[in-house]
């Protein structure tokens, strides 16, 4: 039997075998040589080896060769069962034949074999010695002299996005790597592929400088889009320019999905430090879903130890499998997004759609945009920097913000008010005049409406008219405490339970009412309250999904279920869609009755201002759906409309959403 000895890299030496010493124990020769081994020693394993392995390479080489080979396959772990006396074969008083069993852990895994060492007893200055008779496969199986190991990385592929369709959002591509021969280009050539480029020809000599650079290598300066063959061809006629394509991620709807899907890009070294399993080179999410679902899509690159021979086939020795990223599916319905998209023009604001049935969330636009291909093929400084000091801000997400929701406040106020038993939708309230405070307390103070009424105020008639007295009464009415919870139902003020990162609504800064000027001003959406487009779209579906609102989704393999419900009572919704369908019929979306649909909605100006009493910038808001067919519910922005007629332009555009969404459907 033999005798086992485990040898870890991490552990001190192994004792000697009792009993054995010089010429009699050739197994303690090879015990100590193996010691020497696992303490990385190769100086030392050196002084083991007969004089005709010595005469073959110097101790330098061999010192240099193998520590760098094992360095490079990340050896570890290494264990050696070494054979007892009774194992020792002799073939004759001068050679000795030990079996040996060795396993050790690799960069591709574990690495197990046989070996049969062959020793001699050869006289040195210390006297006789057993010495061993070495050759490159005492370290790796089938390795021989003049063999090369080669260390080949398995690429995976990371996990791609798709839509609720299987569109996609995010997939694996190519790209063309522009660059310059090192060598071969003169400082005219520089100049030239600069200019087309966009660089200096500084920017092309730091390149050339870096210490890895040597004639005849292959420098890249810029990754482009495939597609753009009339820069590829003025490259190509650069003399000393050259191209080479490299895989990279690619997002077929680009800006219209920018802010959503986000992209990929090179690891940094804060980041390294926060996440584990990566090296320096490799990929990442750095923004929206792209980051958001990291874990998921994240790829795991296989890698192989192979031994590489000059006539004979190549022998691997250790292989790790690559392990590719899962796809994640998500609710978003991509040429919905896009269509959205277009509809902004450019202008700054966001919108979002969401299923009232489902709670799936079926677009998240945020304009201006960027294209994330840009990055994912990696930006140049300059480029981004123009992104950066764009006015309009197009690298802010934008749907992922809290707004002010105007207006469109006031149908959740009318349901805080019915449930809390404070407001009577058929009754009217007798309000006179354009301006109104509840008392002398409020001093110079007062709500203000857009037009007088010629008669009793009712909810449907209130919701038509957008009368800011009513909804300012009706808070009021329901009171502090009771606009805080009935609020707090509807999702204000309390953790948004959305997988994509959107700000939540907020009731006002403090979480309450600290006075009841800011009680009447939150009744018709102004005061401190905040929401973002996703919430609010998803708090209309309540009207259309008889008082349930249910928890908003992105994952598209996620089961539907109940976020808050009892909101109100389906022939309170009733009142309030018949209010929506009024505010297009004949009130201030009036730009949106299409022919053939029956477009609903709120519209809403919010004022933006420092303080209550001033002035400040507007956002024009529209929250709508077709009641003829409500599959979902859109809340569009825009920023800064007041010259355009507030809410004017968010009807405009969500008009124009209907109609080609309606062509594209058929």
């Amino acid at each position: 039997m033999m005798k086992r000895f485990a040898m870890f890299l991490a552990a001190g030496s192994a004792a000697l075998i009792s009993g054995c010493g010089g010429p009699e124990a050739p197994e303690s020769e090879l015990e100590a040589y193996v010691t020497e081994w696992q303490d990385n020693d190769y100086g030392g394993m050196y002084e083991h080896f007969t004089q005709e392995t010595k005469s073959s390479m110097t101790k330098k080489e061999f010192t240099e060769r193998y520590k760098n080979i094992m360095s490079d396959i990340e050896m570890d772990k290494l264990q050696v069962e070494l054979p007892t006396e009774e194992d020792v074969k002799m073939d004759n008083d001068q050679t000795a034949r030990l079996p040996l069993q060795i396993q050790m852990e690799t960069i591709a895994g574990p690495v197990s074999f046989e070996k049969e060492a062959v020793m001699k007893l050869e006289e040195t200055d210390e006297g006789e010695e057993w010495l061993i008779d070495w050759d490159p496969s005492f370290l790796l199986p089938d390795y021989n002299e003049g063999d090369k190991v080669r260390i080949q990385t398995l690429e995976a592929q990371r996990g791609r996005i798709f839509d609720r369709n299987g569109s996609s959002l995010a997939v694996n591509g190519t790209a063309l790597s522009i660059g310059v021969n090192a060598g071969a280009i003169d400082e005219a050539g520089k100049a030239q592929l600069a200019k087309l480029l966009g660089l200096t020809t500084e920017d092309i000599n730091k390149q050339l400088g870096q210490s890895w650079v040597q004639d005849g290598y292959f420098v890249p300066l810029q990754t482009v889009a495939s597609s753009n063959k009339e820069l590829i061809k003025k490259v190509s006629a650069v003399k000393g320019a050259a191209t080479a394509s490299k895989a990279v991620r690619v997002y077929p709807y680009g800006a219209a999905a920018g802010h959503l899907t986000g992209y990929t890009g090179e690891i940094s070294a804060e980041e390294l430090k926060e996440n584990k399993g990566y090296t320096q080179g490799d990929q990442i999410g750095k923004r929206g879903l792209e980051q958001l679902f990291e874990e998921q899509l994240k790829e795991t690159d296989g890698v192989q130890i192979f031994i590489e021979k000059e006539e004979e086939e190549p022998v691997v020795i250790a292989k790790k499998e690559p392990k590719n990223g899962q796809d994640v599916k998500v609710t978003i319905n991509a040429e919905m997004q896009k269509t959205l998209f277009e509809q902004m023009e450019g202008a700054a604001g966001t919108a979002s759609a969401v299923e009232p049935a489902s709670g799936d969330v079926l677009a998240l636009v945020s304009s201006p945009s960027f294209d994330p291909n840009e990055f994912a093929r990696g930006i140049p400084a300059n480029r981004y920097t123009k992104l950066q000091d764009n006015p309009k801000q197009p690298l802010l997400n934008r749907f992922s913000a809290a707004y002010s929701p105007g207006s469109t406040m006031k149908p959740i106020t009318a349901s805080v008010a019915m449930k809390a038993g404070k407001l009577d939708p058929a009754a009217g309230k007798t309000i006179e005049g354009l301006q109104w405070q509840k008392d002398a307390s409020w001093g110079n103070y007062r709500v203000t409406r857009v037009s007088e009424s010629a008669g009793p105020v009712n909810l449907e008639s209130a919701i038509v008219a957008s009368d800011n007295i009513y909804f300012a009464m009706a808070a009021l009415d329901t009171g502090a405490d009771g606009m805080k919870a009935g609020l707090q139902s509807f999702g204000f003020g309390v953790e948004y339970p959305f997988a994509y990162p959107v700000r939540e609504s907020q009731i006002s800064n403090t979480g309450t009412f600290d006075s009841d000027i800011l009680l009447a001003d939150t009744g018709y959406g102004q005061g401190e309250v905040l929401t973002s487009m996703t919430h609010l779209a998803n708090a209309y579906g309540a009207f259309l999904n008889k008082g349930t609102m249910m928890k908003p989704l992105l994952l598209l393999d996620d089961e539907p279920s109940v976020w808050q419900k009892e909101l109100v009572t389906e022939e309170q919704a009733s009142i309030i869609r018949k209010g929506l369908r009024g505010v297009v019929e004949r009130g201030t979306a009036r730009a949106a009755n299409i022919e053939g649909m029956a477009i609903s909605g709120k519209t809403g100006t919010a004022e933006i201002k420092e303080k209550q009493g001033t002035t400040g910038k507007e956002n024009g808001l529209f929250v709508s759906y077709d009641a003829n067919s409500p599959s979902f519910v859109l809340a569009l922005l825009v920023e800064d409309a007041a010259e355009a007629g507030g809410s004017k332009e968010a009807v405009d555009k969500a008009r124009t959403f209907y109609v080609k969404w309606k062509t594209y459907r058929k």
